[in-house]
């Protein structure tokens, strides 16, 4: 039998070859890289553009939220200046300082300062030192008032009693008196002289007091620091009095140097006299910072109804759907309307329209100046009570604004929203992050085993090189 032809053997040498895969030139690695991308790329695409337009949303989100945060933080501020408020200024700012009450204040009114409110001071005979001592016992503080040298006890206050122990110090009893709560103060004044106790009482006439003392009989002295105005007026160096002034021609009262609401919208921190000679209180007219504070606000508003068109836009607007966005669209579009200040007394100003805001039909905001002037000239101190750090008012409504804007809580609110939006990014994140291990697994596998088969190939192709050599050795020796 003839042996094959030459060209015979070549021809069914390569078609084994090609049949087993040999010469084809496969990557392994890359052919693995491929499969296992095919397999969960486009699924991890669709989570990384999920995740881009979660970013963008939140992004967007946040830059209303900041907005609304801003603007109540900004009149808050404005507010807490005081240029919109109606403010008391004094002529003659010696006699004392004026500061707003709780109500709102206007006209003028007229201060005269007889007096001012005085604590008594009682000082002690002269010690050689402040480490003196005293002898030992108890010291007594009764109080009342003292008038002609006399002093009447008040009996609905009770006397502190105060226990000096034995070796006690000039500064150790002052110590015990400063200790006692009694409020009265002590400390110890030295000079060329010596030293003595300085008690100082609060301020007002019925604040006197006098000192009692009982001597322990073991160790005595402790007497010679009693003290009253009958026989030792002499140690007495400031009566305790009243403040007395008159206010729009009303002679006053006080305890204290400081009167709040001594008139409506004024509060008085007296700190000098002007007998003979009246000072006056006016009011500041607000209107001119009201009317750029409304059209500042306004501005601010028509930036935020830009931010928030763009981004509820029914075609290309990035939060078209979300709830959060749509409340605050809502907010704003009831905004000028809203009662701020809920408990106004009829024709008295309490919405943010009698202050000249207004809303366009396209949701946008104007300012009216005639608005607010007409309301500012029927009722200034009514207008200008409206900016208050209040539970009510401009800064109050603004505020609660951005509070329902910025509740995490809530889902129909941006914060909301966000929060919503951040926790799915979070969880996006984690899915993407299981596909992408799955994938590395799948293709760690693959490249596995095409390697085992790479081998098997190439082994198959030295078989069937050897083969071929014989095949073709063969038929160069047959004849």
């Amino acid at each position: 039998m003839l042996a094959p032809t030459s060209s015979s053997s070549t021809s069914a040498t390569s078609s084994l070859v090609s049949a087993l895969g040999g010469g084809t030139g496969i990557n392994p690695s890359a052919l693995a890289e491929q499969l296992a991308a095919a397999e969960f790329g486009s699924r991890i695409n669709r989570i990384t553009k999920r995740s881009e337009r979660l970013t963008t949303q939140v992004s967007a989100a946040s830059t209303l939220r900041g907005m609304v945060t801003t603007l109540a933080s900004s009149m808050g501020e404005r507010v807490r200046v005081g240029d919109l408020a109606v403010t008391p200024l004094i002529g003659n700012p010696a006699v004392a300082t004026v500061s707003k009450g709780i109500a709102s204040g206007r006209g003028t009114a007229s201060l005269e300062v007889t007096s001012l409110a005085k604590g008594q001071t009682v000082t002690s005979p002269v010690f050689s030192a402040g480490t003196a001592t005293t002898g030992s016992g108890t010291l007594t503080l009764r109080f009342g008032t003292i008038a002609s040298g006399a002093f009447t006890a008040d009996g609905a206050r009770a006397a502190v009693g105060i226990t000096v122990a034995q070796g006690a110090t000039l500064n150790d009893v002052a110590s015990a008196i400063n200790n006692s709560g009694a409020g009265v103060s002590a400390y110890i004044a030295a000079d060329a002289d010596g030293a003595r106790i300085v008690l100082k009482g609060a301020d007002g006439a019925a604040n006197a007091f006098v000192l009692e003392a009982a001597d322990d009989p073991a160790d005595p002295g402790l007497s010679a620091l009693a003290w009253n105005p009958s026989s030792l007026p002499a140690r007495l160096a400031a009566s305790a009095s009243d403040a007395v002034f008159t206010l729009d021609g009303v002679r006053q009262r006080s305890s204290s140097n400081s009167i709040a609401d001594a008139a409506p919208g004024l509060s008085l921190r007296l700190t000098g006299t002007n007998v003979g000679a009246p000072t006056t209180i006016t009011f500041s007219d607000p209107g001119t910072a009201i009317s750029g504070a409304m059209q500042d606000l306004t501005s601010a508003l028509n930036e935020m109804m830009a931010e928030l068109n763009r981004n509820t836009d029914p075609t290309s607007g990035t939060l078209n759907a979300d709830p959060g966005t749509r409340a605050l669209r809502r907010s704003m579009a009831g905004l000028a309307g809203s009662i701020v200040m809920p408990n106004a007394a009829a024709n008295v100003p309490a919405t943010l329209a009698d202050l000249g805001l207004a809303t366009n039909r396209d949701g946008t905001f104007k300012f009216d100046p005639a608005r607010l002037t007409a309301t500012l000239k029927r009722d200034p101190a009514g207008a200008a009570a409206m900016f208050t750090n209040g539970l009510f008012g401009v800064y109050a409504t603004l505020d609660k604004l951005s509070r329902a804007t910025t509740a995490n809580a809530d889902g129909a609110s941006i914060g909301g929203s966000i929060a919503r939006m951040n926790a799915l990014q979070s969880k996006l994140a984690t899915n993407r992050t299981t596909l992408e291990t799955k994938q590395e697994d799948l293709r760690i596998k693959l490249v596995s085993r095409y390697a085992s088969l790479n081998r098997q190939v190439s082994g198959s192709q030295s078989t069937l090189s050897f083969l071929q050599a014989r095949f073709s050795n063969g038929n160069g020796n047959n004849t």
